[in-house]
């Protein structure tokens, strides 16, 4: 098995955070920080790393995610799923 990514739009973020298996993840490139989107049966796990440090953020639903990052995507951000 090989390692693949692939840049999204900004507007299929949403389907992407719908269909994404626990074996696949997001990764935001957005203003200096990196935002890694993974996803349990139950919850997604987002993690964000700025300046060296680490936070971590669960949230129950895909719209709640898009809420939470819409404050942090910049025009300028790029998306990439693997």
């Amino acid at each position: 098995m090989t390692y693949q990514e692939r840049e999204i739009p900004h507007a299929s973020l949403e389907r992407h955070l719908d269909v994404l298996d626990s074996d696949e993840g997001i990764r935001v490139e957005s203003a200096g920080e990196l935002v890694f989107i993974n996803r349990t049966s139950k919850r997604y796990c987002l993690g964000i790393s700025k300046d060296g440090k680490d936070e971590f953020f669960y949230i129950a639903k895909a719209h709640e995610v898009l809420k939470f990052l819409s404050g942090r995507l910049e025009a300028g951000s790029k998306i990439f799923a693997y």
